[in-house]
């Protein structure tokens, strides 16, 4: 059993060998602000003790209370909490910060606030815009993120220039390069009115390019110059072709667009039912489902197959197919697109040192809002500062609230002192009887009679032990301090 107030058995209590008495049926009401008084076990006067009939003792256990020393009263005291009550400890707990993520619905403020404080209105409004600009916000975010699935291109003109120059040979050279005559070909190109600062490489636009010269003149083995994109290359502004020679020469361009993403030739058919020819497969879908649905090919009772027409027949080879099956017969029917033709002749004319010519090309490049629209996605810069100002806006609401509840517990002191301390009383009594677990006897712990009982001068003793206990060790302490 565990030592208790009142107990005779323990071989450290040192009540040992005093008359016993049995535990009290009754309860007792304690100070409001202990949860830890009173123990489980009380004795009751001496005048209501009665001997007990020997039994075995258990096995002893640890003990709930230490033995406790002789009060000044002559009364055990024991190790009690001590006792110290303000209405603030009760009605205003301390503002702890939450681990939860704070909602919207914290920032309102209460009804009643609001009819205290009509200047609160402002505040309200401003949260109610705030709340719209979130939902625009959110929403334009969402838009923005649906636009960034797509491809977001524009065309733009790539102006190509082709130029060469010949070096005619020079006897009296001294190296070998200077006594042999020679031309160079040169090929570059810039996108016309270009807003952005960051100039993009004129190889970037292309896959591949393939300069193809008279073969009587260079053979077949030399008359070929490629180049091909691979993961691991150089962009560059232009290309250069550097031959011995002193005729001119006519030769080909052949230059493939690099299209992101990815677009194909149609079928000279398929080309003619859709009117495209060069897309992407994306694209080619769509417009095919356009037709099915302007052409009413859709079956009527199942959806899933499309009915084809003559000239869809021709192209796909059924009668009847099912839609998804569309994207796998595309297949057969999508070649590479044609390559850009360019036929020059490379002139070695003296007097005609450099000769220039242009070309436009339509090319496809990203938007430049699109940077702009995954930076505003990606950007964190002001969520630091807007966090902070939540903060700030839930602690002042917090504290609002917090004076809120200051007020009306003064404004109710001052109406009814002592209604209120009563109040105030029971339901301190009843939350302690919650936390610790005791059942009580209402009946008896409204009268007087109870707290007069020989207990109350008993706690009396302890709760002054406990105070007088308390403060020499703050004397102590304080003592430590000064000496070190």
């Amino acid at each position: 059993m565990g030592c208790a107030p009142g107990c005779r058995l323990e071989p450290g209590c040192p009540t040992r060998g005093r008359p016993w008495a049995p535990r009290a049926p009754r309860t007792w009401a304690a100070p409001p602000c202990d949860p830890a008084w009173p123990p489980r076990a009380w004795s009751p006067p001496a005048s209501e003790q009665r001997p007990r009939p020997a039994r075995a003792r258990p096995r002893a256990r640890a003990s709930r209370c230490p033995p406790p020393p002789r009060g000044a009263a002559g009364t055990e005291a024991a190790a009690v909490a001590p006792f110290s009550w303000s209405p603030a400890a009760f009605v205003y707990p301390p503002l702890v910060p939450s681990a939860k993520r704070r909602k919207m619905a914290d920032k309102i403020l209460p009804q009643r606030i609001r009819e205290l404080v009509p200047e609160s209105q402002a505040y309200m409004d401003l949260l109610a815009f705030e709340r719209k600009l979130d939902q625009t916000i959110m929403r334009k975010r969402v838009d923005i993120q649906e636009a960034l699935k797509r491809p977001m291109k524009q065309k733009r003109k790539l102006r190509l220039y082709i130029s060469n120059t010949f070096n005619p040979a020079k006897p009296d050279a001294e190296d070998s390069d200077g006594s042999i005559a020679s031309w160079e070909l040169r090929v570059e190109g810039k996108l016309l009115d270009d807003p952005s600062k960051q100039k993009r490489k004129f190889s970037s636009f292309f896959k591949s390019l393939v300069i193809e010269l008279d073969k009587d003149l260079y053979g077949p083995d030399n008359h070929l110059v490629e180049w091909h994109r691979t993961p691991t290359t150089q962009e560059t502004d232009g290309f250069q072709v550097k031959r011995p020679g002193d005729l001119s020469v006519r030769c080909t361009l052949l230059l493939m667009l690099d299209y992101q993403p990815p677009q194909f030739k149609l079928d000279p058919r398929l080309a003619r039912l859709l009117g495209l020819h060069t897309q992407s497969r994306s694209a080619i879908v769509q417009a095919l489902w356009q037709y099915v649905k302007t052409n009413r090919l859709q079956d009527s009772h199942d959806k899933e197959y499309i009915n084809g027409d003559k000239y869809f027949q021709q192209i796909f080879d059924c009668p009847r197919l099912k839609f998804s099956e569309i994207p796998q017969r595309l297949t057969a029917l999508l070649l590479p697109p044609d390559p850009i033709v360019i036929n020059h002749v490379i002139s070695v004319d003296p007097s005609d040192q450099k000769k220039t010519a242009c070309y436009d090309i339509d090319v496809e490049v990203e938007e430049p809002l699109k940077g702009q629209m995954s930076s505003f996605l990606l950007s964190t810069a002001n969520q630091q500062e807007i966090s902070a100002l939540d903060s700030k806006i839930h602690e002042t609401i917090e504290s609002i609230n917090q004076l809120k509840i200051q007020r009306d517990f003064m404004l109710s002191f001052s109406r009814d002192p002592k209604g209120y301390i009563q109040d105030l009383l029971r339901s301190q009594s009843r939350d302690l009887k919650v936390m610790t677990d005791v059942a009580g006897n209402p009946e008896e712990e409204r009268r007087a009679e109870f707290y007069h009982q020989p207990w109350s001068q008993e706690a009396v003793s302890r709760y002054f032990y406990c105070k007088i206990q308390q403060r020499r060790q703050e004397l102590e302490q304080s003592l430590v301090v000064r000496n070190t």
